[in-house]
């Protein structure tokens, strides 16, 4: 079964994970060595990122070999949080329907 991670989900999972990191949970520390984690544990490398509020880098890893994936954001002070994981990563890219955005 394919799972999707709308946009929604990962602001609100940015949102709820960052100020009260300790508190939900979540694993944080340095990127170096959270990003070197995930390559040598599970084989992810980044597939995606993107700005989220207050100048935080959302990043998206995943592993073509087991399809794990891991969502993280970097604050800007370095400070590193893994967000949320899972498998059965697909990489998908959907276009817009005809006409575009509209305002």
């Amino acid at each position: 079964m394919k799972r999707t991670l709308t946009s929604a989900a990962v602001s609100a999972a940015i949102l709820a994970g960052l100020p009260g990191a300790a508190a939900a949970n979540i694993q944080c520390g340095a990127r170096e060595q959270v990003v070197d984690r995930l390559a040598s544990t599970y084989g992810e490398s980044r597939r995606g990122f993107g700005l989220a509020g207050n100048q935080t880098l959302m990043e998206v890893f995943a592993s073509d070999e087991t399809g794990s994936w891991t969502i993280i954001v970097t604050r800007p002070d370095g400070t590193t949080c893994m967000i949320a994981s899972g498998q059965n990563f697909e990489a998908v890219r959907d276009d817009l329907p005809a006409g575009g955005i509209k305002s």
